[in-house]
């Protein structure tokens, strides 16, 4: 899911627009589920979606969803 599109997303902690795009978390010993990454790296909330970063996997709703709905189909075919 990382090649997913970026958006802009007006950021309050860095007062500017950064580019954020939603990634999967997980792979060994890691849990599974989303993330929303930000281009922002000199800021102290970059890998944390926790306040006051106001980034928060609803900003992807639609598109967890849609991948969600994609994955389930995959699985009822295969």
């Amino acid at each position: 899911m990382s090649r997913g599109r970026a958006r802009e997303f007006w950021c309050e902690v860095v007062s500017e627009t950064v580019l954020i795009r939603l990634k999967r978390n997980g792979g060994f010993g890691r849990a599974q589920g989303y993330f929303v990454q930000c281009n922002q790296t000199d800021c102290q909330y970059v890998e944390e979606n926790k306040p006051p970063c106001p980034l928060h996997v609803g900003l992807f709703a639609d598109e967890i969803r849609a991948a969600d709905e994609a994955r389930a189909r995959r699985s009822e075919e295969g």
